[in-house]
This record gives C-alpha cells, sequence and structure tokens, in this order.
C-alpha cells in the first residue's frame, strides 16, 4: 500500500498504539475514506494479533471471504485494506481466518455506524464536516470552575421516553426528534444535564446498552451518527449538558463482537477467573495489554472530541476494581500482592482519567463505584482514581430504606438520613436515584413510598426536597418526576397521560419549582464538597421525624434554612432554631413555590431553640415541607 493518500498506520502509529498511547487511535483503524493508486475507496485497519488471515467481507463482494484479503503490518498484529469504489453507509464485517481454520464474522470494533438490529454488520459512515453551532456552549463550559455549578441531571433512555404512533422501528423516536422535545422538556423543568443511556451500539433492547458491541457507533435505532450529533449539539444550544453511559467493565459474548475476536481472548482476560463475570455472562477487558487500554481510552476521548459530549458516567466500576467481584473462594485470582485490587484496571482508570483532567476543558467523567474504594475522586498524582464525581450509592440506599418505612417507625432510623452527611465531603459525590431503583420489582418511586394514595404523594415530595438540600449533585430517572405508577420497561413509553392527574400533576409542578429553585441559589451546589456549605439545625429530632438544616453559598447571602416532617403529624406549634435575629422568607413549601407576600415573611425571635440563639414560629403541616431565604 506504498501509494495509499492517506498513510493511515505509520511506523509511529503502530508504536504509539503499542504502548497504548494513540489517543486518536479511531482515525486509523476501522473504515476511513483515501485514495490507493488514484483510485477513491474504502481503507480498513482492525487488530487481530493471532489470526491467521484477516478478509474484508461486504454487499460490494458478494461477502465472498477470499475477494479481499488484507495484509499484516510487521509486529503490530494490524491488518489494513482497501476496497476501491467503496463508499459511506454500506456495510461490511472482517472475515477472521483463525489458526484451528476457522473463519469468524466479527464486526468493526472501530467501526462508526451498525446494521439496524437484529443485523449485526457494521457500515461505513461519514462522522466528519457536521455544521457544529455550539461554540459558545463549549467556551463557556471550559470557563465555568467544574464543582462550583449546577447540576441536575435527568436520566434518560431515549426508546422508552416517549413514542411516536408508527410501526418503524418499535415508534422509536429518532435523535432528531428527540432532541427538540427532550431540550424543551429540561429547560422547563429545570435540569441542567441529561445522561443517555444505551446510546453505543448494542445487540440486545433488554440490555438497556449496557452490552454494548459498537464502541464507537451511536445506536442505528435513532438515526445516524450525524443525526446524534444534531441531538447533542441541539441540546447544547438550548443549555443542556450531554453525559452518556460508557461500559468499559464488561462486554458480551455475541458472535460478531470482541468475545475470542481472532479465535483466541484478545480483548479478554484469558483466564476465565478474571475474564468471564459469572454474574452477568460477560467478558472482561484485559486491561494489561496496551492495545485494549488504547481502544478504551480512545473510545472515551472520541465520544468527547467527536461528538462534544460532555460526560461520561463509567458503569459498574467496582466489578473492574476487584478480581473478587461476584466471584467465591477458588474463583478469583488475587494480584501480585496477594490481594483483591485489580491492579490493572487501577492504572487503566489513572491514565484514563489523567488524560482527560488534562484536557482542561470541562469535560467530566463520573464513577458508579458502588462500595467504598477511597480517592475514587482524588487526582492521579495523589493516589486518587482521578474520576471527577462518583454516584452516592450508599446514601441512595439509606434513603430509600427510610423513604420506604410506615412513618410511624421512621423515628427508629433517623440515622439513616442523617448518615450521609458525615461522609458528605469524603468525595466529590451525585446523589443518584437511577434507572437501577425502578425495576426489576423493586417498584416505582411512587410505590415506594408508604401509606394510601395522597400519602404516597406528600411522602415523595418530602424525600424528593430533603435530596435537593443535601449536599452533592442530583440525578432521578426519566418518570420520577411525575410519580410514575409502572416499574420502568425498556419497551413501553412512559405514562405521560399522568402528568394531567391532578396528584401526579401536583408533583410534577412541585419537581419544576423545587429544580428552578436549586438553579437558582448557589447555596445548593456552591460549596457541595465543603462543610461550610451545610449546617445542620437539629439532626437529632427522631420523635418527630423532622429535619431542618441550612445550606451556604461563599456569601452567606441567600442562605436557605430547610424544615421537613416526615409523617403525618401536624405540629402548630413548631420553633425551629434560627442561627440570626433577621428575617426568614418562606419561598417554598409542600405545594412548591410560595407567593412573595409579608405573610410568608418570619422574624426571628431570640430564645434558645435547637442549641440556636433564635427561633421562628411556624405551623408545620403533616408532610410539611418548607424553605425559607435569609442572610447568614
Amino acid at each position: 500500500m506504498e501509494e495509499l493518500d492517506p498513510v493511515f498506520l505509520t511506523q509511529l502509529d503502530r508504536y504509539l498504539f503499542g504502548e497504548g498511547r494513540n489517543y486518536k487511535i479511531y482515525q486509523k483503524m476501522g473504515a476511513h475514506p483515501a485514495v490507493l493508486n488514484g483510485k477513491k475507496g474504502m481503507h480498513f485497519a482492525v487488530w487481530a494479533p493471532h489470526a491467521k488471515a484477516v478478509a474484508i467481507v461486504c454487499d460490494r463482494n458478494g461477502w465472498d471471504v477470499e475477494a479481499n484479503y488484507m495484509l499484516p503490518l510487521e509486529d503490530s498484529g494490524i491488518y489494513e485494506g482497501f476496497i476501491e469504489n467503496m463508499g459511506y453507509d454500506e456495510l461490511y464485517k472482517f472475515a477472521i481466518h483463525t489458526q484451528r481454520g476457522e473463519i469468524l464474522y466479527k464486526a468493526d470494533p472501530y467501526a462508526f455506524s451498525a446494521e439496524y438490529r437484529p443485523g449485526t454488520a457494521s457500515k461505513t459512515a461519514d462522522v466528519a464536516g457536521y455544521p457544529w453551532g455550539d461554540g459558545e456552549w463549549l467556551s463557556k463550559r471550559a470557563a465555568t470552575p467544574t464543582f462550583a455549578q449546577p447540576m441536575a441531571i435527568y436520566e434518560c433512555h431515549i426508546g422508552s421516553w416517549r413514542k411516536k404512533n408508527r410501526e418503524e422501528k418499535n415508534g422509536f423516536y429518532n435523535y432528531r426528534e428527540a432532541a427538540d422535545e427532550l431540550a424543551q422538556y429540561c429547560n422547563d423543568m429545570g435540569y441542567t444535564h441529561v445522561e443517555l443511556m444505551g446510546i453505543a451500539e448494542h445487540p440486545l433492547d433488554a440490555s438497556w446498552g449496557y452490552q454494548v458491541t459498537g464502541y464507537f457507533a451511536p445506536t442505528s435505532r435513532y438515526g445516524s451518527p450525524k443525526d446524534f450529533m444534531y441531538m447533542v449539539d441541539h441540546l447544547h444550544q438550548k443549555g443542556i449538558g450531554v453525559i452518556l453511559d460508557w461500559v468499559p467493565a464488561h462486554f458480551p459474548k455475541d458472535a460478531q463482537g470482541l468475545a475470542d475476536f481472532d479465535g483466541t481472548p484478545t480483548y479478554e482476560y484469558p483466564d476465565p477467573r478474571m475474564g468471564e463475570h459469572p454474574d452477568w455472562g460477560t467478558k472482561i477487558f484485559n486491561y494489561s495489554k496496551n492495545e485494549v487500554k488504547n481502544f478504551l481510552i480512545g473510545n472515551a476521548l472520541y465520544w468527547y472530541d467527536e461528538y462534544h459530549i460532555d460526560g461520561l458516567r463509567v458503569d459498574a466500576v467496582a466489578s473492574m476494581l476487584y478480581l473478587d467481584y461476584g466471584r467465591k473462594d477458588g474463583q478469583w485470582v488475587p494480584n501480585k500482592f496477594g490481594g483483591n485490587g485489580n491492579l490493572d484496571a487501577m492504572e487503566f482508570f489513572k491514565h484514563l482519567n489523567s488524560v482527560i483532567r488534562g484536557r482542561k476543558d470541562g469535560t467530566m467523567i463520573i464513577a458508579e463505584e458502588s462500595t467504598a474504594w477511597p480517592k475514587v475522586t482524588t487526582p492521579p498524582e495523589d493516589d486518587g482514581l482521578g474520576f471527577t464525581y462518583k454516584w452516592n450509592m450508599g446514601w441512595m440506599h439509606d434513603f430509600l430504606d427510610y423513604m420506604k418505612l410506615d412513618p410511624l417507625f421512621r423515628k427508629g432510623a433517623h440515622n439513616l438520613m442523617t448518615f450521609g452527611m458525615s461522609y458528605a465531603t469524603a468525595e466529590k459525590f451525585i446523589l443518584v436515584l437511577s434507572h437501577d431503583e425502578v425495576v426489576h420489582l423493586k417498584c416505582s418511586m411512587i410505590n415506594k413510598m408508604p401509606g394510601i394514595y395522597e400519602d404516597k404523594f406528600r411522602n415523595l415530595k418530602c424525600g424528593y426536597l430533603f435530596m435537593f438540600g443535601h449536599a452533592g449533585k442530583k440525578l432521578l430517572f426519566m418518570g420520577q418526576d411525575f410519580a410514575q405508577l409502572h416499574e420502568w420497561n425498556e419497551n413501553v413509553a412512559l405514562d405521560w397521560y399522568l402528568t394531567d392527574e391532578p396528584w401526579h400533576k401536583n408533583v410534577h409542578d412541585f419537581m419544576r419549582d423545587l429544580l428552578h429553585m436549586y438553579r437558582k441559589y448557589p447555596a445548593l451546589w456552591e460549596l457541595d464538597d465543603s462543610w461550610q456549605g451545610f449546617e445542620w439545625i437539629n439532626a437529632d429530632d427522631n420523635d418527630r421525624s423532622i429535619f431542618s438544616f441550612i445550606r451556604k453559598d461563599k456569601t452567606g447571602k441567600n442562605s436557605l434554612l430547610f424544615v421537613i416532617n416526615m409523617t403525618p403529624m401536624e405540629r402548630k406549634d413548631y420553633m425551629v432554631g434560627a442561627p440570626v435575629k433577621t428575617k426568614y422568607t418562606l419561598i417554598l413549601d409542600e405545594n412548591g413555590n410560595t407567593r412573595a407576600d409579608a405573610k410568608n415573611v418570619y422574624l426571628a425571635e431570640k430564645g434558645e431553640c435547637d442549641g440556636k440563639p433564635f427561633r421562628i414560629k411556624y405551623s408545620l403541616p403533616a408532610y410539611g415541607c418548607a424553605v425559607f431565604r435569609f442572610n447568614y
């Protein structure tokens, strides 16, 4: 291929790939337009180090495994080939001839697009030249301090958010249709970001996108790569950030996928005690191989660079960090020090996150890490893993365990709600009520709540107010902001008609007011990771199951005092401690925003209460919520 233009895989490219540092590797591997001997066509490159031979099969050559053999590039394990006149939107696979004499038909690991399921072929695609219009968003993102900004994330699965009344592709919204309506919805409600599930190509809807076969391909369920670019671009132009779920923990065993790619364990650990997930029936990436690490790091950077993604949420981090995750004694291999930590995965995360931190463009990476692994969000140079944020799974479990209780028994579990603040500054946390909590018979958020019909809604509003008052960024799964009744089902759209039902509308309106209040007041997000941003008024009022606390910003002005009554007991004679003698203006109660009039202004009077020198008298309703604004 001496007369190939451009020359894709130079000696330097191959060297950097072997070192795990060719960060733009997706521009070299896969399918790209090129010219060979003056003839236009498509250049292909694939890594298959133990293959006997590799061929390109496609519609253009009749899927003939003998028609287009590829050439091995010295000492790299990479094969390259060229097909004259081949253009975009054409299907292809690699025919891998193994050492055992088999022929494996594999999708391109670096393909930019894929055939719509149940088809399994890769598709050539143009990802260059999209006319981006989000420059203002990107500039603002880079200039804004990462942590000192509000973050209220709307977790969304496009395929079941809303449905079109059409048979084509299960009635899925396409990326462009979803972009317009999702941006409008998030801005109306007050969300700052969307987190999109299942964008990378995956064969099975029921996997929700967590068993990926096309790491570089936005799923064809909803359109083309440039359709997805439009979606991100449009959301950015409307002021909404975009986070993608990303799955470097494992991959499925589907025949066209990465498993035993060249007839041997290529992308996975060869020892099944390290290379297979016993619970999920999937393969685990071999983080000790530079080429595998390069594949994953290059993939992460691809989403940031080519699609302008603001963040990646890394799924199942704990499964990567622990060698004994989901395994019994004798089913796992200790590391060289005899421990259960995966040293390869630790090094991979430090490498990946160092590169992302080095971008200094406001992009972030978020860990779904379900244990107490230390220093998840500490910089790698301080021996941390280097994530921007960590999902606070401990808070989520305690919160839900408390909220499910009959109010009569909540006084015995008061510490479940207060414990989270004892470690709130240990990491940079996001409080999450995600899709995982409203599936598999766990019930929707509204049906987790105790009590008769109306009480469930009142409980839910109390819980949401506590969540948004607590330190940490926020994430809420779609449908839970209007009290969706049934559990999430990836095949069924949300029940949007419920937003017109009185109690559902009441919760929906309350959430809209709460979200806009959250964005408006820096006290709720500016000092999330500092003790200076939070102060308990009374953390020990367990007999009455009332929580009272203050959120503050750097100025002390527009501080917010929260009072939440987690029982159906009205407290007409309630008093709450106040730190200073000033006016306290009620800005939100259990019905949402309050009117700006004199009856909602309370003057603190002298007299000890809750260990504070002043107090406010406030008639606290059953399941009462109150947020007062004041200057500290």
